[in-house]
């Protein structure tokens, strides 16, 4: 188990912007995370006192970040910052998740990568319900 404050040296999201609060598993493929910050009253992306479903994407999104940052680590060096340019196949199967108790869990893995980019899938759960599907794609900014 990887916790929060190893997480933070990372990625570039801090304080409540890093969404991920431990890395359960992981290896050179994929990365099993868990959040339990989705029901706090002081989450950054909430609106009018909700936390909309839509943003599973951003917790996609980071999950890559966590992953590209511990494949980096391993390897002695730092991930390269990335920018979030394409979502596809997104599903969303709930409208809301501040009103979910207990963690929200994502599987994320490598679908295509390449020096400038990389393309992952991700799925996000609340214990058996399945919360969110998707893709994503990040164009890495080279030295």
């Amino acid at each position: 188990m990887i916790p929060r404050d190893d997480i933070l040296t990372l990625v570039p999201h801090q304080g409540a912007m890093c969404l991920w609060d431990e890395v359960v598993e992981w290896d050179a493929q994929a990365v099993r995370l868990r959040a339990f910050n989705h029901i706090h009253a002081d989450h950054p992306l909430r609106s009018a006192g909700r936390l909309h479903a839509v943003h599973l994407c951003e917790y996609g999104a980071q999950a890559m970040a966590v992953h590209g940052g511990l494949r980096a680590r391993e390897g002695g060096g730092r991930a390269a910052a990335g920018v979030l340019v394409a979502l596809r196949g997104v599903e969303l199967h709930v409208e809301r998740i501040d009103e979910l108790h207990g963690p929200l869990e994502c599987h994320a893995h490598v679908l295509v990568e390449g020096e400038g980019s990389q393309q992952y899938a991700f799925q996000i759960h609340h214990r058996d319900t399945l919360l969110a599907t998707g893709r994503a794609a990040v164009m890495l900014q080279q030295p």
